[in-house]
């Protein structure tokens, strides 16, 4: 018998879930709930629109029937419904909407940081500044001027000088590759909270961001259980946890691979994680799992690692939900032999954390 369990579903919100797109964007989320199955999706709004919480009069049979005919879900050789790479750009654009709104003043906006001054990409600002030579006519804002001039000259009839001229100013702009490190071990769906469903969420958003916004910038998403492995974009709706063990010192290494073989200036890692690193492969050893405390060996490889990816010059912004003295203290101590970032916060607050850390703390004014 299939069965349901309900947690922070907000009654008078659902009831008014009663346009289309409105009810798309939930379809979207339950299908980061349900790693991509549409099947258990659309049981979950029947049994929400029985028990209540959506408006009786909602035709969800036509609302199916619409996720047929746009293409965003389609059936397969079993007559089950499967999602088609719409649907998944479709998860995408919804998760980075939804965490854009549930950031104040409708979130932050801008371009990347780069050590180095100069380059062809720049941001404009709303920031005005005095023309200098050598910057470009194209960002000059004439209306400012010609309120310079005529404050001058008291007229329009003289010529503008180059006094008068003022430019927005702008950021420096440079690719980016990213890894974004998922932890996939048991311990992110445990104690009745979903900690991976925000994570995946993230993962979903920050894909878009970067396909649409960002198209210089690289992006891998890599799973770490008890071996860290790759995923590609268009499979990670379906991804889940598993009866995994944390192989802190294996997602790491695998991602500072994936970023020494890319040619952006700029390389970082991501990581989402709540638990203590509690494997790690021993060459000539195989795997060596202690899942009992903080297993120096273990401990002592896992920040190795992150003193190599600082010497390559691979910035590791950690960001831990759950909060663990023990674990606060490892994660400081992994940012400090890294020069690394660190947040700690609850699931719901990730999205924020990480949007804000890669948009607005990236930012360098030319």
């Amino acid at each position: 018998m299939l069965g349901f369990r309900y947690g922070k579903f907000d009654p008078e919100l659902l009831r008014k879930l009663a346009g289309s797109e409105e009810l798309l964007d939930l379809f979207n989320f339950l299908l980061i709930k349900t790693n991509g199955d549409p099947e258990t999706a659309m049981d979950i709004l029947r049994n929400l629109q029985d028990r209540g919480f959506l408006p009786a009069d909602l035709n969800l049979d036509q609302f199916f029937d619409d996720l047929r005919r746009k293409e965003v879900v389609q059936r397969d050789a079993r007559g089950r419904h499967v999602l088609t790479d719409k649907g998944v750009q479709g998860m995408r654009k919804s998760s980075l909407e939804r965490i854009f709104r549930s950031l104040q003043g409708g979130g932050p906006a801008g371009g990347h940081r780069t050590p180095h001054s100069g380059g062809s990409a720049n941001e404009p600002l709303p920031e005005r500044r005095e023309f200098r030579f050598g910057d470009d006519v194209h960002s000059i804002d004439f209306s400012k001027s010609l309120w310079n001039a005529v404050k001058r000259l008291g007229s329009t009839d003289q010529a503008m000088s180059e006094e008068d001229l003022v430019v927005y100013d702008s950021e420096v702009s440079t690719s980016c590759a990213t890894v974004l490190l998922l932890d996939v071990s048991h311990s992110m769906i445990l104690y009745g909270e979903d900690r991976f469903t925000p994570a995946k969420q993230v993962a979903l958003a920050l894909t878009e961001l970067i396909l649409t916004r960002y198209k210089k910038d690289t992006l891998d998403v890599v799973l770490f259980g008890d071996e860290a492995v790759p995923v590609p974009v268009k499979k990670l709706p379906f991804v889940s946890v598993g009866p995994f063990h944390t192989n802190t010192k294996g997602g790491l290494a695998l991602a500072r691979r994936i970023l020494e073989r890319r040619k952006n200036p700029n390389k970082q890692i991501f990581m989402v994680t709540d638990g203590k690193p509690t494997v790690i492969d021993v060459p000539g050893e195989g795997i060596y799992r202690n899942t009992w405390g903080f297993d120096e060996r273990i401990i002592n490889r896992t920040l190795d690692e992150a003193v190599v990816c600082r010497r390559k010059g691979i910035v590791i912004t950690t960001f831990m939900v759950t909060q663990d003295p023990y674990l606060e203290e490892f994660v400081k101590h992994l940012t400090e032999l890294n020069h690394g970032r660190a947040y700690f916060s609850s699931p719901d607050d990730l999205g924020g954390f990480l949007f804000v850390d890669f948009i607005r703390n990236r930012k360098r004014k030319r």
